[in-house]
């Protein structure tokens, strides 16, 4: 199993549009990729007020190729989520069940 983690650093002043988005268009999208396993997201604290973390769980390699391509230790910014981005982050590691 690997477990990806997703952190984004976004622009505050779109907070509500991300928010939703992030809810609506990024969760479903891992959510449906064959290979996901299961997922969890983090929310901003008082320390780090900006920053959203998307972590998930895979089969293995092969799934996170389907899923975000050969290049799969890149972040996968869906179409239109990428004004809201100020700075993103992606790490992997080897997991077991």
């Amino acid at each position: 199993m690997i477990t990806r983690i997703f952190r984004v650093r976004i622009v505050p002043a779109f907070r509500a549009e991300f928010e939703r988005a992030f809810r609506e268009v990024s969760v479903p999208l891992v959510k449906g990729k064959e290979g996901y396993l299961s997922h969890v997201v983090g929310y901003p604290t008082k320390w780090t007020p900006d920053d959203y973390l998307l972590l998930t769980n895979w089969t293995g390699e092969d799934a996170l190729v389907r899923f975000a391509g050969d290049d799969w230790k890149r972040a996968v910014i869906p179409p239109g989520m990428e004004s809201f981005v100020a700075d993103c982050w992606v790490d992997h590691f080897q997991t077991q069940a």
